[in-house]
């Protein structure tokens, strides 16, 4: 058998053997190295691997830890973390409930309205379903809301902290959109390429961001024409309608200001990602001690989380590092570059693709563990073919957006499923995430027919 042949074979088998182990329920960064390394032996045994190849590992964790962009991180899941000790979420909830309270439908625009506020000012999307899924769901149950149609739009409106900026999944594919493009470009011949900066993919998130809230909060209105028993209206008692102009600006001024500080100052070139970040992890401390929640107990869980979860993200960067090396070196990149290239319609039919296959494995991978594996190997294919890798980038944090709500592993689902009350079916949750899903594809849709509504803003900053 041809050397090239069998270190392809070798390639295809190692991707799905990865994807096996992780349906065993074996750990993600673990998978990722473990299955890769035993390819890479296999393939040094039949001679279509050479192990000099893993000499480029050590840089590149360097690389990674010294990375300023990706210092950012921590800080943003910092910040996320702390606002959500200091129970900004729970007060912008109680009074956006009573301030849309009278309208048919309004807890579920209210709940909507808070989740893209919160996306923007945390962006943990966790921590947003289940102080939503504390807060809300009771009381939207007892106000007679369909259980299907409150889950799926605590659930949907969670999850907006996944395209809205601050989103860590954003700057993780800037900074490997950045890389791959600008190794793209000098292997065209342009020795300049213009650079892709995490800022650049805020602003192309920003729009994308909003569409979505408008689809969700317009399939809200479409309920409570078409069901209205399914959305009732929640009429505020008079003695509570006193001060509530107060409450709102009081509940609303804090979070605007932050978001102002931190996406403004990105979005107007005033700071980058990184700075910007520092500057939101001490806003949120600032708040949490206007708020008389700031101790050192708070402190020491919020830095404790935030350890955890940035851990979690590395290692499965670090994993996902073994797999890209063994893949490219047994010829997996140069089957899928051939296969991509060869599609009848050419760039769109090879981005319809990749997106298919992005959203088909959504509903078994995290959205990490996705870009990590498919983003390394499928994108300097796509940008090679001209793709814009803003477009690219938003388009790809919207599909996978829908992994938190696809079942059997739709993390949003799971963390309602912990709140949620014990008469609520499990069922509900599962089919009350549908119709958002089916509007985040709408929402895809509309961005891959109408690409300038993520890229006018970029070129106007």
């Amino acid at each position: 058998m041809e050397p090239s042949l069998l270190g392809e074979i070798l390639s295809g088998l190692m991707f799905f053997g990865i994807i096996g182990f992780l349906l065993l329920g074996f750990p993600v960064a673990f998978t990722l190295a473990g299955v890769s390394l035993l390819f890479g032996a296999a393939g040094m045994w039949f001679g279509v691997f050479d192990p000099s190849n893993f000499g480029s590992l050590p840089n590149r964790y360097i690389g990674f830890m010294t990375n300023e962009v990706l210092v950012a991180v921590p800080l943003f899941i910092f910040m996320g973390v702390m606002l959500e000790r200091s129970k900004i979420a729970e007060q912008l909830l109680m009074t956006m409930g009573k301030l849309f309270g009278n309208l048919r439908g309004g807890l579920g625009l209210s709940v909507i309205i808070v989740g893209a506020m919160l996306a923007a000012s945390t962006g943990v999307i966790g921590a947003t379903v289940v102080t939503m899924g504390l807060i809300s769901l009771p009381a939207m149950l007892r106000a007679g809301y369909s259980p299907k149609l409150a889950s799926g739009v605590i659930c949907a409106s969670g999850t907006l902290g996944q395209i809205i900026p601050p989103s860590t999944v954003l700057i993780f594919m800037g900074d490997m959109l950045s890389s791959i493009n600008a190794q793209v470009q000098m292997e065209k011949g342009n020795f300049a390429p213009t650079p892709v900066s995490v800022g650049d993919l805020f602003a192309g998130a920003m729009l994308p961001g909003l569409l979505l809230v408008g689809l969700y909060c317009g399939w809200v209105v479409v309920k409570a024409i078409t069901d209205p028993d399914s959305c009732p209206a929640t009429p505020v008692p008079p003695e509570e309608k006193k001060g509530l102009a107060r409450e709102v600006l009081f509940a609303l001024v804090p979070p605007m200001l932050l978001i102002l500080a931190v996406l403004g100052s990105i979005l107007g070139g005033v700071a980058t990602p990184t700075e910007a970040s520092s500057v939101g992890a001490v806003g949120a401390m600032v708040l949490a001690a206007a708020r008389m929640r700031l101790s050192y107990q708070i402190l020491r869980e919020t830095m404790v989380a935030t350890a955890t979860i940035t851990s979690m993200v590395f290692i499965i960067l670090f994993g996902a590092s073994v797999f890209s090396i063994v893949f490219r070196m047994l010829g997996g990149e140069a089957l899928v570059h051939e296969f991509l290239n060869n599609l009848p319609g050419g760039q769109v039919a090879a981005l319809i693709l990749v997106m298919a296959i992005m959203f088909l494995l959504g509903f078994i991978l995290d959205t990490f563990e996705i870009i990590f594996i498919v983003l390394p190997i499928t994108a300097p294919i796509l940008l090679a073919m001209d793709v814009d890798p803003i477009w690219l980038g938003v388009l790809v944090g919207v599909n996978l957006q829908t992994s938190f709500l696809t079942p059997p592993f739709g993390f949003a689902l799971f963390y309602l499923r912990g709140v949620a009350p014990s008469s609520m079916a499990t069922s509900d949750i599962y089919k009350g995430a549908i119709p958002f899903v089916l509007l985040q594809i709408l929402g895809m849709a509309i961005l891959f027919m109408f690409p300038e509504i993520v890229t006018w803003l970029p070129t106007v900053l």
